[in-house]
């Protein structure tokens, strides 16, 4: 049995099915709860049906990028643990860096068929316990930051607190960091991007950048709130379709 087959193997799909079965049956439970309690505040049940029904619609689109990121991962971690990671805590962005910087310290490549199980412990730890903090800090400090948001008014919020502000560099240094990787190994003719290859990278960065770029304006510049909720999505499709075209 090869490792990826291990990795797609019935116990993992049933252990993380079990998990994410789980997950589904609390949000349920948190569902009915809301239902109830809107009901008890005198909410107007049309008006409730009405969100319920546009948040599911609203979610749809969004969905496929987590679906394109299970897919991307799958060929080399198997469907079963990026499918937990996806469905529970992950996100998108987030998974797909880490599994590739954790491979690449490991000396192999995602996608390459060079995976081993020891090396997929390690990556499936590293991606486990580099977001694990999230859950940690909020269950000891949001009470007493929710306080203080409370008693500000939400002026933190408006002003754009440290939280915002080191998400946006995280991502524009994410960014610049794989960006500068495929012009720098262009320019300098090494690697996989040699000056003789390949402009793939660089054409999906730009599409996808454009993409991206006409949804927000599209979203903040002429009123189309709900585009927002599409934008990674969209550019996400957007990118692999200006990929595949350009491979033919």
């Amino acid at each position: 049995m090869t490792v990826l087959e291990q990795l797609n193997s019935g116990s993992l799909y049933l252990i993380c099915g079990a998990i994410v079965a789980f997950i589904a049956a609390v949000c349920v439970i948190f569902m009915v709860r809301a239902w109830r309690a809107g009901k008890a505040l005198g909410m107007d049940t049309v008006r409730m049906k009405r969100a319920i029904t546009s948040s599911a619609t609203f979610s749809v689109l969004p969905s496929v990028g987590i679906l394109l990121g299970v897919l991307a991962l799958s060929g080399s971690l198997g469907v079963p643990w990026p499918w937990l990671r996806l469905s529970v805590i992950g996100a998108l962005h987030y998974e797909t860096q880490v599994a590739d910087a954790a491979a690449e310290q490991l000396g192999i490549s995602l996608g390459s068929g060079q995976m081993t199980t020891q090396a997929f412990a390690t990556i499936a730890l590293l991606m486990s316990l580099c977001i694990v903090w999230g859950m940690v800090l909020s269950a000891l400090f949001n009470r007493r930051y929710l306080a203080k948001l409370q008693r500000g008014g939400g002026k933190e919020k408006k002003a754009g607190g440290f939280g915002d502000r080191a998400m946006a560099a995280m991502f524009i240094g994410m960014v610049s960091a794989y960006i500068g990787s495929y012009v720098g190994a262009f320019i300098s003719g090494q690697g996989a991007f040699s000056f003789a290859g390949d402009w793939t990278p660089l054409i999906v960065v730009l599409v996808s950048a454009l993409a991206m770029a006409l949804f927000t304006y599209l979203a903040e510049k002429k009123g189309i709130a709900w585009l927002d909720n599409f934008s990674i999505a969209g550019s996400m499709l957007c990118g692999m379709v200006a990929a595949v075209l350009i491979g033919r």
